[in-house]
């Protein structure tokens, strides 16, 4: 993702749980939301915002 509009779409994204600002994890292709403890994948350059879909961070 180092397409400047893919970083702008990537940081207009938020929680979609608790309305955080999420955090890109480029190395794991996640984006992190520390208030909800999870993290959600970036499947083929496409963030995954699902709850059901998101791993838990301990």
């Amino acid at each position: 993702m180092s397409d400047p509009a893919d970083r702008r779409m990537l940081e207009a994204l938020v929680c979609p749980v608790t309305h955080a600002v999420l955090t890109y994890d480029a190395e794991r292709q996640e984006l992190i939301s520390k208030a909800a403890h999870l993290a959600f994948p970036i499947r083929d350059g496409i963030p995954v915002m699902l709850v059901s879909e998101a791993r838990e961070l301990e």
